[in-house]
């Protein structure tokens, strides 16, 4: 991977230019529109026994509806059945009754509990053998035609599902499991394909399924140029291959060791210091494998920072029933040594205490007595993944208050209330929710550009008289016909411009002229 050239633009005009406004009348595609899922027979085997009430089966049947509304639903594209079971099996619709996405979720709507016992084999065996069946709809096992399954239930099966998903799986059927509350996780297991880690999920009520949904929209949606659709990790730029994609940077960045991110905090003589402490939810809910992916994510931000005395300093704080210190501000001054203290990080288990630890944070983590530097900016970092046993409210307010900026990530069963409740104004820009800990790579890179402090990109008088000036010179190009070939980025409405040479040296003319007339 390489760092993209061309002729250097000065450093605040580029990034003005590729954050156009929409009143170029240039709108940003959606994600929906670009993205297609392949050919599926999908069958969704239901669990409606008498431990699921009538309001919590009304949760579920949102979220097939939201799985629904994603899929490319037709004879020849995705077909959808259902299985409702219990003691008993009801098939409410096959494969072959539904070829458009209206009627599949109003046949969704009219689908009433069962509320008897719970036989998940004997429902696994019926959705193997009948509701995939030619009889039913499905289609002939080809390599263009995915066979899916996906189970959702909350209770220990009456029955055995092993040997029946064994035999599915080994008869090419792909088995999602997802389990609710007191579910027995090791049927979970036994259901699931591999890798089962994408296979297996599990929320703590139905009142959080619904936050599954994205995940399989994500699954079944399959593009051909991921960089059009802005299913990418690129921070910058982003280079498409047949299903698949590059990153690379703009000129005067580097491409950070993750091959995503790019290095904007090179501090130079202008960089601000920073105090970064991480606050991270170390709780039992979270799972040993998951706090893994957390450490990762930590290590994540860590690399694009410019650790030094003067710049950067980092802090990490654990916390569970009980909040442990795993390094204060400025005990380490390489980002090599703060990753390795990172993964040495053990894991802790038991309670959620949110509060207290956000009142460690105030009264420990950034006095100068625990390394921080007066005059640096605070910055918290709170990641969580259920609700806080605690009271959150005076502590999330108290750090607020005293100038902290603090950012909110929460992953699960956290509670998005209580993410906007620690967040700093504007509570969108400093909040974020992922319903998967495997998805939490994207928050880090939306966090490294929001906590890093760059160094001043230009000395205008008026950044703002600055803006509109730009915003002028573009509106008068694009009258030219200089943008006619622009596109924009559907995941982040950046405009994305062909760098003919008339373009550039257009450009940078232009701004140069702009530039010396209001510094």
């Amino acid at each position: 991977m390489k760092v993209t050239s061309g002729p250097v633009f000065p450093l605040c005009s580029l990034l003005l230019l590729l954050q156009v406004p929409d009143s170029l009348g240039l709108v940003p595609q959606s994600r929906g529109n670009l993205c297609r899922t392949r050919p599926t027979d999908l069958v969704f085997v239901v669990d409606s026994s008498r431990s699921v009430r009538p309001v919590e089966f009304e949760k579920v049947k949102v979220f097939l509806s939201q799985v629904i509304e994603s899929l490319d639903v037709g004879p020849n594209a995705t077909r959808v059945g259902l299985v409702n079971y219990a003691s008993t099996v009801k098939p409410e619709f096959p494969l072959w009754a539904h070829s458009s996405k209206a009627s599949l979720l109003q046949a969704v709507r009219r689908i009433q509990p069962l509320s008897t016992g719970t036989m998940t084999g004997l429902a696994l065996q019926f959705a193997i053998t009948k509701a995939l069946s030619d009889a039913e709809g499905g289609r002939t096992r080809s390599p263009g035609i995915s066979k899916v399954v996906i189970v959702v239930t909350d209770g220990r099966p009456q029955d055995s599902v092993r040997d029946v998903s064994a035999r599915a799986r080994a008869s090419g059927i792909e088995l999602f499991a997802i389990g609710v509350g007191r579910v027995d996780k090791a049927t979970l297991r036994q259901i699931a394909s591999e890798p089962q880690d994408e296979h297996v999920d599990y929320v703590e009520s139905y009142n959080v399924i619904e936050k599954l949904a994205k995940k399989f929209q994500e699954a079944f949606c399959v593009v051909s140029d991921l960089c059009a659709t802005g299913d990418h990790d690129c921070e910058q730029v982003c280079i498409s291959s047949p299903g698949s994609y590059t990153c690379a940077c703009h000129e005067g960045f580097t491409l950070n060791s993750d091959g995503k991110t790019c290095n904007v905090c090179s501090g130079g003589g202008s960089g601000s210091a920073t105090d970064l402490v991480f606050l991270i939810d170390g709780s039992k809910s979270v799972r040993p494998e998951n706090f893994e992916l957390v450490k990762k994510f930590i290590n994540q931000i860590v690399d694009t920072l410019d650790v030094s005395d003067r710049l950067a300093q980092v802090g990490l704080v654990q916390y569970s029933s009980s909040i442990r210190q795993e390094f204060p501000l400025g005990r380490f001054h390489t980002k090599k040594d703060i990753k390795a203290a990172v993964r040495n990080m053990s894991y802790m288990e038991k309670g959620t205490m949110t509060g207290a630890a956000l009142k460690y944070l105030i009264d420990n983590s950034f006095t100068v007595s625990s390394g921080a530097r007066p005059g640096a900016q605070k910055v918290g970092i709170v990641f969580t993944d259920g609700r806080s046993q605690d009271y959150i409210n005076d502590a999330a307010r108290k750090a607020k208050d005293l100038g902290f900026k603090m950012f909110a990530v929460g992953v699960g069963n956290a509670v998005e209330d209580e993410l906007r409740e620690i967040a700093s104004e504007p509570v969108a820009d400093h909040y974020f929710y992922t319903a998967d800990f495997k998805t939490i790579n994207q928050i880090g890179k939306k966090l490294q550009k929001k906590i890093c402090v760059e160094e001043d990109p230009c000395a205008c008088e008026s950044i703002v008289r600055f803006e509109a000036k730009v915003e002028d010179l573009l509106q008068a190009l694009t009258r030219k016909h200089i943008l006619a070939q622009a596109a924009i980025t559907p995941s982040s409405g950046h405009l994305l411009l062909p760098l003919t040479p008339s373009l550039l040296e257009a450009v940078s003319k232009r701004l140069a002229v702009l530039e010396n007339r209001i510094v």
